[in-house]
């Protein structure tokens, strides 16, 4: 016997050997009949077939041919036509035994079939075809049958737990109104107790320090400073530390939302605070420098002195020595330093960096930007009827614009200026600049304003050298004005009160005698750029860095060590004129990362921060709570850029973050969620939102009341549940919340098997059968679970009762927190 074998391929004619394949055409009759039907029925099913070799036995005798098919690889098929196909090829083919005529006959033929053979072999594969497809057919119905009979029960069973869901629904958001209540009413009787221990505490206080409430002692306190004569630094810095006091005071006071007139004379008696403080850093370093010559640097000639406390940084240098070839001094001690050009090498001045770890400047940019970002048109009391609305609109505006202040007033007729046509806006910068010029005209000799000075025009009290008229500051109508938006960004590490004054006159000896011209001027500004040229530059609007006559200043300044910068750091000037800070004064800047350094470049003296991006943070990756006992969790925040961990226990909180020492001030120490979150911000570490941070963040937008809702209830239960976040969040709607949840009560992560993923939405939550690695999302309902038309109630379903237990006993200052800090942080709709 001989064997071999034709290769046939997709594409190819089977009649045609394959590559590599014998060819026995030439040497043996050709396949049978039976052999190309196999390979049909392969085809009519569109089996995709790699490769089918047929075998060929042939004996010596030749008196029969056997065909069989091999090696016929199926992919892709649906059930039907893979059952059909596998029952093709079992099917052996047909054999039998020629008849020797039949043979001979063949022979004579040439191999060929009779016409009558070839219609009974395809009659036979047409019902062979026939019977297979209708197999195939009962098959597809009965499945058919099968899913609508298995949907029908599934939406039976659903509709049960809907109805019995909306039969316990009152009951249900009853329980959940009266634990809310419960727990917000024992909170209030709680602030209400500290409130008036508060007070007693105060007024018990017999530190000689007066209460900023009680607008008698304040105003008392406020009128003996500023009459005071004391000038030394050191009891100064004293007096200032106590002022700073009642400012925070007052702060807190203010953040309690009096009644609007008591709220005024708060705000008027904290705004007459700070500005006396800045008056009172004047006088100190006016005394300083007066006795600069006594105090002169061997090696240099010159006075340099830097004074520390825990709330400011005084760097003082007198030009003594008046070399054409200094460029400029660095205080090692502090990593401050200022490069001068030569006209101020040249002049009799004094050189002073003062940084406040405080920022008593930006609450006044923040005002104006609150009021500008109120709606022109106010919230309308759902009584009134709709004919009466635009009235009442207008009404509302009328008075939105009489309470306007000044400043606020000017800033408007400032930005309304910018949009006049080129000739008007010449114009007008025209008028100012001849005003400012007269200005300056009628108070020559007068003390001049600087830096926190300004703050004595928004009408607050102050001493008698803040009332001498002023060398006129830049003008801020331009239109190229970089001014700072304080929602987006947030001032760091306080302010930088750059100035350059006037040296004083020194003591000189005369017969063992010390003689000293007395002024009564105070400390003056020196002007750098002259007047004319600041005025000119300050209508251009941006630093002229190709002024040669007038160079700009080199300022470099080292990092507060207390402040945590996420990205390189942009440097704002303040405005004193439009109560604003902007960016377009600084020039050439260069940042040193490894020694946390900045230097740049300023066309004039004037008061600086340091800016970061406040929403750096956001959106988060991913969070969790977990609790980590009886009234106690850890709220984990992983960022883009570190991770942030809050542990809360009882009404306390206390920061976690790894490998930040510039945080060492606030780590692992427990402090109330408001301080906490105030000091958070101040060091540069923001997870907290308002009011307007969805319009600087790309955020998952939710439905505001269900987020609410949520958060109040993860509060309750967060003693004995995690929650973690999930990415079909972004994928269920604006009206529905997905998160991960599990009952936790040992010590340690949550394992991942143990999540779940729950579906919430206003009307109803349900636990899902999908899980966090499926491939799509599915509302499908898990199996074995109920509807229920609160959180707090689905969760229930599965409690143990240690957790039942742990639940019960929360303390309602432990779930105020936990809503506190879910509410700042608003992690289901920042994530």
């Amino acid at each position: 016997m001989e064997l071999g074998f034709l290769s046939w391929l997709p594409g190819t004619s089977v009649s045609q050997p394959g590559p590599g394949s014998t060819d026995f055409c030439s040497s043996l009759n050709r396949p049978s009949v039976e052999s190309y039907a196999t390979l049909e029925r392969f085809a009519k099913y569109d089996v995709h077939v790699f490769d089918v070799r047929l075998y060929v036995a042939a004996p010596s005798c030749g008196h029969k041919w056997y065909c069989k098919a091999s090696r016929v690889l199926l992919c892709s098929l649906s059930a039907g036509h893979q059952r059909a196909v596998q029952r093709a090829h079992i099917v052996p083919i047909a054999t039998r035994r020629q008849t020797p005529s039949l043979n001979m006959s063949a022979k004579k033929k040439g191999g060929r079939v009779s016409k009558a053979e070839k219609e009974r072999l395809q009659k036979e594969e047409e019902e062979r075809r026939l019977k297979e497809e209708e197999e195939a057919r009962l098959i597809t119905e009965r499945e058919e049958q099968e899913r609508l009979e298995r949907e029908r029960k599934e939406e039976e069973e659903r509709q049960r737990l809907e109805l019995k869901d909306r039969e316990r629904r009152e009951d249900e958001l009853n329980e959940l109104r009266f634990m809310l209540e419960e727990n917000q009413n024992a909170v209030n009787t709680w602030e209400a107790t500290c409130k008036e221990k508060a007070k007693w505490d105060r007024y018990m206080l017999c530190d000689g320090s007066p209460n900023p409430a009680v607008q008698p002692e304040i105003n008392t306190f406020i009128s003996l400073w500023k009459e005071n004569p004391e000038v030394q630094i050191q009891p100064l810095l004293q007096q200032c530390a106590l002022a700073l006091r009642l400012t925070d005071e007052l702060d807190l006071l203010l953040r309690e939302e009096p009644e609007p007139s008591v709220a005024q004379v708060y705000q008027d008696t904290l705004l007459s605070l700070q500005s006396l403080i800045h008056a009172k850093h004047q006088q100190a370093t006016e005394e300083i420098l007066k006795w600069a010559k006594a105090c002169s640097d061997i090696e240099t000639g010159n006075m340099q002195t830097v004074v520390q406390d825990d709330n400011i940084t005084l760097c003082l240098w007198a030009n003594l020595n008046k070399n054409p070839r200094f460029k400029g001094y660095q205080f090692k001690e502090v990593g401050l330093g200022f490069e001068l050009p030569k006209q101020l090498a040249m002049s009799d001045i004094g050189v002073r960096i003062l940084h406040t770890h405080y920022d008593h400047l930006s609450h006044l940019s923040q005002k104006a930007q609150a009021q500008m970002r109120k709606p022109a048109r106010e919230e309308v009391n759902e009584e009134t009827t709709p004919a009466e609305t635009p009235r009442i609109l207008e009404d509302e505006e009328e008075e939105v614009r009489g309470s306007a202040e000044q400043a606020e007033d000017e800033l408007q007729s400032l930005k309304s200026e910018r949009k006049k046509s080129a000739v008007s806006v010449h114009s007008a910068k025209e008028e100012r600049k001849s005003s400012s010029l007269k200005e300056r005209q009628e108070g020559e000799g007068g003390q001049t304003e600087t830096g926190m000075e300004g703050v004595a025009s928004s009408g607050e009290a102050t001493d008698e050298a803040d009332s001498t008229p002023a060398v006129a500051e830049p003008v801020t109508d331009s239109t190229e004005v970089h001014e700072v938006d304080l929602q987006q960004y947030t001032p760091l590490g306080g302010v930088f009160y750059f100035d350059v004054f006037h040296l004083p006159p020194q003591s000189h000896t005369v017969s063992s005698w010390e003689m000293r011209e007395l002024l009564d001027t105070g400390l003056q500004v020196f002007p750098y750029p002259s007047e004319h040229s600041q005025v000119h530059s300050s209508v251009s609007g941006k630093l002229d860095e190709n002024n040669t006559q007038f160079p700009p200043i080199g300022v470099t300044v080292a990092l507060p060590d207390t402040v945590v910068f996420l990205e390189e750091p942009q440097v704002a000037c303040w405005d004193p004129v439009g109560q604003h800070w902007r960016t377009d004064c600084i020039a050439e800047t260069s940042y040193n990362a490894e020694a946390r350094s900045i230097s740049f470049k300023m066309e004039s003296f004037c008061a600086f921060t340091l800016l970061q991006e406040t929403y750096a943070n956001m959106p988060f990756q991913s969070w969790e709570l977990r609790p980590l006992g009886q009234d106690s969790a850890l709220l984990t925040i992983t960022t883009a850029l570190n991770e942030v961990s809050i542990t809360v226990k009882d009404n306390q909180c206390m920061l976690h973050m790894d490998g930040v020492h510039e945080l060492a001030h606030l780590l692992g120490k427990w402090m109330s969620f408001s301080a906490l979150q105030k000091a958070m911000r101040r060091a540069g570490v923001n997870i907290f939102v308002n009011e307007y941070s969805d319009k600087y963040v790309v955020i998952n937008a939710k439905d505001p009341l269900i987020e609410h809702a949520v958060y109040e209830q993860m509060a309750l239960v967060s003693s004995a549940f995690a929650f973690s976040w999930s990415k079909w969040n972004a994928q269920c709607g604006q009206e529905h919340l997905v998160l991960q949840v599990c009952e936790h009560l040992e010590a340690g992560l949550v394992p991942k098997k143990a999540w779940s993923l729950y579906l919430l939405g206003a009307q109803r939550t349900q636990r899902l059968k999908m899980a966090e690695r499926s491939s799509e999302f599915s509302p499908e309902l898990a199996e074995g679970t109920e509807f229920h038309s609160t959180f707090l109630h689905m969760l229930r379903d599965s409690m143990s009762p240690e957790g039942r237990a742990r639940v019960s006993h929360s303390h309602h200052l432990y779930i105020h927190t936990v809503q506190r800090l879910l509410y700042a942080t608003r992690v289901l709709t920042f994530s």
